[in-house]
């Protein structure tokens, strides 16, 4: 008896491709990175737009900089979020290779995640360096994998949102 797939799912499909995606955003992040840790002084910034600069910030907390004056615990704690997220992504992206949606978003997050893993294990903090604002308000600052992280989180409530609209 043939194994029925999921909507979406191909029996050609490969856990190499989304791996691929996820190392893709790895290096992004990893080589923007460096460009900025080579270029820039903390807190040194560049004015590009009337709304967005280049800035060097450092973030020893998690998004929005939450517990980064925790005193230091929160870069292992969330060192071990970041491992534990990416082997249960990894998990996952094996079973579901061919759900091209869910997959996508599933190895954008795991290419951010590895890469905010490896600034808190290499210097104790994320780097980020996009500065978007308006007026005086600025968004916290972020980075690629930030970016990332953000994407896959979107395409994985799209995803979501379209599994259950099939099943209607």
């Amino acid at each position: 008896m043939a194994r029925t797939r999921p909507y979406g799912e191909s029996s050609h499909a490969s856990i190499w491709l989304w791996l691929g995606w996820a190392l893709v955003i790895l290096v992004a992040d990893q080589a923007t990175k460096m460009l900025i840790l080579g270029s820039y002084r903390f807190g040194d910034a560049t004015p590009i737009t009337p709304f967005f600069n280049i800035v060097r910030a450092h973030n020893t907390g998690a998004a929005f900089s939450f517990l980064a004056q925790a005193g230091g615990w929160q870069r292992w704690l969330f060192t071990g979020f970041g491992l534990v997220a990416a082997l249960f992504i990894l998990w996952q992206l094996r079973a579901h290779p061919g759900q091209k949606l869910f997959s996508f978003a599933l190895a954008s997050i795991l290419g951010g995640a590895v890469g905010n893993v490896i600034d808190r294990m290499m210097h104790g903090y994320v780097v980020d360096f996009l500065d978007f604002y308006w007026a005086s308000s600025h968004f916290p600052a972020f980075n690629v994998a930030d970016a990332a992280i953000t994407l896959g989180a979107a395409g994985l409530m799209l995803d979501e949102l379209l599994r259950v609209r099939r099943r209607r």
